[in-house]
This record gives C-alpha cells, sequence and structure tokens, in this order.
C-alpha cells in the first residue's frame, strides 16, 4: 500500500472512522454532562497530550470549552504547526517533550490523551508521565483516557494498555468510570464496506470493541 493509502485509511471521509470519532464524542459528552454534571464547560480548563494537528482540540472547542482554557502538547514541530493552523489563536500550543512541559500544577479540570501510551514502550517512561499528568490535574478534575486495550500483533512499535495497567499508573486516582468503546478497526473497515449502518450492529458486541474510554477522577483534597 501506497503512503498516500495509508493516511486515506484515517481519513474522516470514511465511514468506519467518523462513525470511531463520533462513538467517543457521544461518550465524552455524556460522562461531562451526565457522569459530572458539567454542564457548562466553558469555565473548566483542559490540556491534551500529544494534540497532534489538533483535531481533538477542535472537537472540545466545539462541545463548549473556551479556547483560552485550552492547552495542547504535542512533541512534534510539523504536527504543531498544523494544529496551529487550525485552532483559535488563544489556544495555548506548547511543542516538546510533555516531561518538560511548564504546565502548573493542580491548574487542569481536565488532562486527556488519546492513543499516546500505546505508543510508550518503556514502562519508566509511562510512569513518569502519569505523574506529570496526575499533578496538572486539580482535585474534582480528572483524567480523561483514550487507548486501546491489546496489544497488535502487527506492529509491534505499540503496545495494549488494559485497564489494570492504567490502574497502576494512576494508584491515586478515585473512582474510575469505565465505558468500552470502538469497533476494532480492521473489522470496521470491513462491514462498512458492505454499508456504513453496518458500524453500529457489529458494535452492539462489546467483545468486539478494543478501546476504552477512562475518567480517573481525582478526589477533592
Amino acid at each position: 500500500m501506497s503512503g498516500s493509502g495509508v493516511l486515506d485509511r484515517y481519513a474522516l471521509l470514511n465511514a468506519d472512522v467518523w462513525q470511531t470519532v463520533q462513538e467517543r464524542q457521544r461518550a465524552t459528552w455524556r460522562l461531562f454532562g451526565d457522569r459530572l454534571g458539567w454542564h457548562d464547560l466553558s469555565k473548566r480548563a483542559l490540556c491534551e497530550v500529544g494534540c497532534g494537528a489538533g483535531g481533538n482540540l477542535v472537537d472540545f472547542v466545539r462541545m463548549g470549552f473556551d479556547p483560552q482554557r485550552l492547552t495542547g502538547l504535542e512533541l512534534l514541530p510539523e504536527r504543531a504547526a498544523m494544529a496551529r493552523r487550525v485552532l483559535p489563536e488563544t489556544v495555548e500550543l506548547i511543542v516538546g517533550d510533555a516531561l518538560d512541559a511548564p504546565v502548573t500544577p493542580c491548574s487542569q479540570d481536565v488532562v486527556f490523551q488519546a492513543v499516546v501510551f500505546s505508543s510508550l514502550k518503556d514502562d519508566a517512561v509511562q510512569r513518569r508521565l502519569a505523574e506529570r499528568m496526575w499533578s496538572w490535574v486539580r482535585p474534582g478534575g480528572g483524567v480523561l483516557w483514550y487507548d486501546f486495550v491489546y496489544d497488535n500483533p502487527s506492529n509491534l512499535d505499540v503496545r495494549g494498555m488494559p485497564v489494570r495497567r492504567v490502574r497502576e499508573l494512576f494508584p491515586h486516582a478515585g473512582a474510575v468510570s469505565i465505558r468500552r468503546v470502538t469497533l476494532a478497526p480492521p473489522i470496521a473497515r470491513r462491514v462498512c464496506r458492505i454499508h456504513p449502518a453496518a458500524y453500529s450492529v457489529a458494535n452492539a458486541l462489546p467483545f468486539l470493541r478494543t478501546h476504552v474510554l477512562l475518567w480517573l477522577a481525582k478526589t477533592d483534597e
């Protein structure tokens, strides 16, 4: 497969991709509104670790977060430049290693990561980053986590992040909200070739979902 073909696989125009994204968005909305009772997100501060080209931060703006209260951390300058082009100017972008990011302790209501930890093969690096993320969360807030739980035999550069490992990384978390989401991408691509509606049919089987959306709460101190 050509390089452009690999990129096209993750384009939002693909039925399997936009349904995956929308499923995670709906689960996040329910978490904020129903689980946490956060109906006015404009007063909440959020920091994304590994914000990439800024797509998730754009979604958070659309959810109701004030751009002035959003921060994106991105290691790669070229990806951060892409994010800068699509995000409001008031969103703060910090380029460099998240372990060195100048984020004030206890300043964030939400610290978010999406498929970052599954790309970190070193246990010590995972622990250090988790500790940094936890230090940024203010009491009453939490870490919002989205990642896959299984190893991928076709990609040895990543590792699955089962819930038990996440709990090890955040031992001080209070209540942990767990929602299994995301139809396994290879299955999603196949069924959506038949019809986009087939995604929901296959995704009704929980054992075919490969990712979790977690909320790791930092209780009042």
